[in-house]
């Protein structure tokens, strides 16, 4: 080998020892820029993590305030609602007054309320109390109101110290006295009044109010209305069971059960069937306060209805010349002894007038009358049981004044014979217009065209609808689209084609 050739030999060799090296030194650099840029990544990273941590931190100690706090003021809301419970507990007693004793439940139980009472409210026209009790007058009526006190109470067993009993008798008391005296139960109308004063004075939570003829529905009904929404008034006690114009506000009360076992009926005179059947709990006290017998009145050889005196017109209205009662027939099936409160109910309407008749009616010739007055004239015809309706005398120019007014312009009927419509605003018919007394008679008129739902069953007492055909003239339906049936016509009376009438046939 020459000198040369060695020397690059060793050129080589060193060359690839350097290349060598500055490899190694390259992966020296590299590897420590890669840990560098790692250990750059990794503390950001774990500052990231820290600063995470210290927010979780932070969070999680808001989070145990907060449902500290929150466990605080869950702790104070039950103990409100628990407060709250139990002073509704306080008000909202359970009724335990039921059929009978009023259903003797464990009343032991029922938690006390503060001022609870029980109200009793009586239709005077129909429950009646004993002959003895109003015979004695002013002491009758206040051993009545201590005698019906007690027996009240007596029913309240365990919560008697405690119960309050209300009582309100609402009732026309010249009409039951003048009934009174033709049963012969009352010899003095006096002693009633005396009695009335005597049952008020009684009990200072009693009253006896005379309000009038066809006035102690509406009364009763109001005030149980409002006694039902006072938590106070553990029970209403109703004085009703010989009315079954009742029956629809004692039904509706029974589908409430919250009201359902918060009403019992007073039975005096048996419970009518209608009002049975609402499923009403009933409570009898003829023992020792009320009369079982209805009012039937004796002063004639044939006991007949005792009939009080018609309603006063409505307010604003003219008061018509009253109407003579057409006479029933001889032959008419006698029925069982009518009752006061039924007398009442089946009295007649407002006063009212005669049909149109001619002003100058054609004068029949002598032998004509003659012959009509040979002629024997047959019974007056009687519809049924409530009878005939007093007809009514109309101005033609206040009928058709009344009959041009449509669809909701046409006036209500409840509204102008009855008093203000229950309805109020949601009745779709005018309240707002003011008749003249003779379209008052002409909405009296129309009114009656329409046939009482009740028919001759009917027993309210200020009912403005037909209870028979009042178009009938010389045997024919004169109105063209009659709405009653055949038998609420006389006998033959021919009818339109048009009419309800003829389709019965």
């Amino acid at each position: 080998m020459s000198m040369n050739e060695g020397m690059m030999d060793f050129i080589e060799r060193y060359q690839a020892l350097r290349a060598h090296r500055e490899a190694t030194d390259q992966l020296l650099t590299d590897l420590l820029l890669y840990s560098q840029h790692i250990e750059a990544t990794v503390k950001l990273e774990s500052d990231e993590l820290a600063r995470q941590l210290h927010t979780t931190q932070l969070d999680l100690a808001d989070s145990t305030k907060s449902r500290r706090e929150l466990q605080l003021e869950l702790q104070q809301l039950k103990e409100s609602v628990a407060n709250i419970l139990e002073n509704n507990q306080h008000l909202q007693v359970r009724p335990h007054i039921a059929a009978k004793r009023f259903n003797e439940r464990d009343i032991e139980t029922v938690l006390q309320s503060h001022n609870p009472y029980v109200i009793v409210l009586i239709d005077g026209d129909g429950l009646l109390f004993k002959e003895h009790f109003v015979r004695r007058g002013l002491e009758g009526g206040q051993k009545a109101a201590q005698a019906l006190k007690t027996a009240i109470l007596k029913q309240c067993h365990g919560l008697a110290t405690e119960i309050e009993v209300i009582a309100k008798v609402c009732l026309n008391l010249t009409g039951l006295a003048q009934a009174m005296r033709r049963d012969g139960s009352l010899d003095r109308e006096n002693d009633l009044k005396d009695f009335s004063l005597g049952f008020t004075q009684g009990v200072a939570s009693f009253d006896f109010v005379d309000i009038g003829s066809g006035r102690a529905a509406t009364k009763i009904k109001e005030a149980t209305t409002w006694h039902l929404k006072n938590y106070n008034c553990k029970h209403v006690i109703l004085g009703v069971s010989h009315d079954a114009s009742y029956t629809p506000f004692v039904s509706g009360l029974m589908q409430d059960n919250t009201t359902r076992q918060r009403i019992t009926v007073l039975e005096g005179v048996p419970t009518v069937r209608e009002l049975a059947a609402t499923g009403v709990n009933v409570l009898n006290l003829n023992d020792a306060l009320f009369r079982s017998e209805k009012l039937v009145d004796k002063s004639s050889s044939r006991s007949t209805p005792v009939m009080l005196e018609p309603l006063p017109p409505p307010v604003n209205s003219p008061r018509p010349a009253p109407a003579v009662a057409a006479p029933r027939p001889a032959s008419t099936p006698a029925v069982a002894p009518p009752s006061y409160a039924r007398a009442i109910k089946s009295a007649s309407p407002p006063p009212q007038m005669t049909l149109p008749i001619p002003l100058h009616p054609k004068a029949a010739s002598a032998p004509r009358q003659a012959a009509q007055a040979s002629k024997p004239q047959p019974p007056p015809w009687n519809p049924g049981l409530r009878g005939l309706d007093p007809p009514i005398k109309v101005s033609q120019a206040a009928l058709d004044n009344i009959k041009k007014r449509k669809d909701s312009n046409k006036l209500c009927n409840n509204h102008y014979l009855r008093g203000p419509c229950s309805k109020g605003d949601e009745c779709c018919f005018e309240h707002k217009y003011k008749p003249s007394p003779d379209e008052i008679v002409a909405i009296a008129f129309l009114a009656r065209l329409n046939p009482c739902t009740s028919g001759q069953d009917c027993e309210v007492e200020n009912c403005i609808y037909g209870h028979h055909c009042p178009t009938v003239r010389d045997g024919h339906c004169t109105h063209p689209y009659c709405k009653f049936g055949v038998k609420d016509h006389p006998p033959g009376t021919v009818m339109r084609k048009s009419s309800k009438g003829y389709d019965d046939y």
